[in-house]
């Protein structure tokens, strides 16, 4: 095919008839790098540049093929390959797919994807070939979006509640209300449109103990969002506390390795370090902050700037505290920093004579709790993990599909919409008001769930879900 008739035949194609191209493996240098194809051409590309060692023309779907990718203008190799065809419709995109196994260099990926786009393939857009699972009916939304968060978790609790939803625990509990919802709807409008017919009259008590289960349902996904949300996305902690307290200590023996510089010497943590910590499940990114006084230098006095400011927009702090020093007018300057946060207060050096007040701190500190550790020693340190979990987690959490976590802020918004048109119906056949209003209300309930499996979802909502994807997946 010539380039005046490849780019007629593209003109007239939709975007999901394309066939797309990407490499689906990180940039850098590795053992194997894939360049991914998905679409009508896959394989007519593949056999045109890949020449496989045993003497056959054909591809076996889903078996590796083992030879070379060959630069069809000048017949020479470019490496030595493994080639996967897939045929539709048992692939991720319910399209031909090919995958490219190449060594995982830079150059090789980059010239095998040229190659491949010169043969009629276009560049992939992010996310797009998850997008036609979606679009060919392999998925659903609130499954399209659990490979992006199985991607990015970072703790095993947030890959069993990416995964659950990736197998659809969350789309069949969906289904199910739906379904139910459909039957009583198609009961009310046959009332309403045929009401010469012998129809049997509507329950309105079944019927409405059904809505009140559905809604108390509904609630209880809604109430796991909070908890959810921390499990998926994490929550940044600020460790703060004056200099000396054992900040830094406390950051070292918490990652269980010396990431901050220890000395005795105040204000030697200057900038905030960040790290991330598996509290439980949750990804706590931890920040080990400059020493809150008044600052001897420029530098320090930017350190100080900077700890402020991370403080101002941390989810939790750490108060650190040193037991063997009295409160003082820095301490309590940091405690009105602090006012209105999230936190536990954690009394450092109990290895040392005790001096400051315990008293005083339960009065001033009456909704947070109070752990003793020692850095040093190592003391104390799981009870302040714990302190941190209890803080953020009020009930135990396990994801089954028995037990549906919500953690993306879109379904508990559809959820949210649905629970409301719920209520007005159910109040409705409370107040025995009109079919149709009733009938109205399902048909509000059904279009706020049917927007969050991606039913009826608007086209600009699905390309913001799916931009946040790589290119590749």
């Amino acid at each position: 095919m010539n380039r005046t008739s490849l780019s007629q035949s593209r003109s007239v194609l939709t975007q999901e008839e394309e066939t797309i191209a990407a490499i689906s493996t990180p940039f850098g240098e590795s053992g194997i790098g894939i360049v991914r194809l998905s679409g009508p051409l896959a394989e007519p590309i593949a056999k045109k540049l890949f020449k496989p060692k045993k003497d056959h023309s054909y591809l076996i779907s889903h078996h590796f093929n083992y030879g070379e990718i060959v630069d069809p203008q000048k017949g020479t190799p470019i490496d030595e390959v493994l080639v996967v065809l897939m045929k539709s419709p048992k692939t991720y995109t319910r399209e031909d797919i090919v995958e490219i196994h190449c060594h995982g260099g830079y150059l090789i990926l980059q010239k095998v994807l040229e190659l491949v786009l010169k043969q009629g393939a276009r560049m992939a857009y992010p996310g797009e070939f998850t997008k036609r699972a979606f679009l060919n009916g392999r998925i659903d939304l609130t499954q399209a979006e659990a490979v992006i968060d199985l991607i990015r978790a970072k703790t095993m609790t947030s890959l069993e509640i990416a995964n659950q939803q990736l197998r659809g625990c969350l789309s069949r509990e969906m289904a199910e209300i739906k379904s139910r919802l459909v039957g009583h709807l198609a009961l009310i409008e046959a009332y309403i449109d045929f009401p010469e017919e012998e129809i049997e009259p509507i329950s309105s008590v079944s019927m409405r103990r059904d809505l009140e289960g559905m809604i108390h349902q509904m609630e209880a996904w809604i109430a796991s969002y909070e908890e959810g949300k921390i499990f998926r996305e994490g929550i940044s902690c600020a460790i703060i506390g004056k200099t000396n307290v054992g900040k830094s200590s406390l950051l070292n023996i918490l990652l269980k390795e010396e990431r901050a510089i220890v000395t005795p010497i105040p204000g030697t943590t200057r900038d905030v370090i960040e790290e991330v910590l598996n509290i439980e499940g949750i990804p706590v990114r931890l920040m080990d902050t400059a020493g809150l006084r008044k600052p001897m230098d420029s530098v320090e006095l930017e350190g100080v700037k900077r700890t402020k400011e991370r403080v101002a927009d941390a989810d939790f702090v750490v108060l650190t505290l040193d037991g063997s020093r009295v409160l003082d007018e820095d301490d309590i300057e940091i405690f009105k920093e602090i006012e209105g946060k999230k936190k536990v207060v954690a009394i450092n050096k109990v290895d040392l004579p005790l001096r400051v007040s315990i008293e005083e701190l339960k009065n001033r500190f009456q909704e947070d709790p109070i752990v003793s550790i020692s850095a040093l020693k190592n003391e104390g340190i799981d009870d302040l993990k714990k302190a941190i979990y209890a803080s953020l987690i009020h009930r135990h959490v396990r994801s089954s599909p028995e037990h549906v976590i919500v953690a993306n802020i879109r379904h508990k918004t559809a959820l949210a919409q649905a629970k409301d048109s719920l209520s007005n119906g159910l109040k409705g056949l409370e107040e025995e008001t009109s079919l149709e209003f009733i009938a109205f209300e399902i048909r509000s309930t059904l279009e706020a769930l049917g927007e969050m499996v991606g039913e009826t979802t608007p086209e600009e909502v699905l390309n913001r879900i799916f931009e946040q994807f790589c290119i590749g997946k």
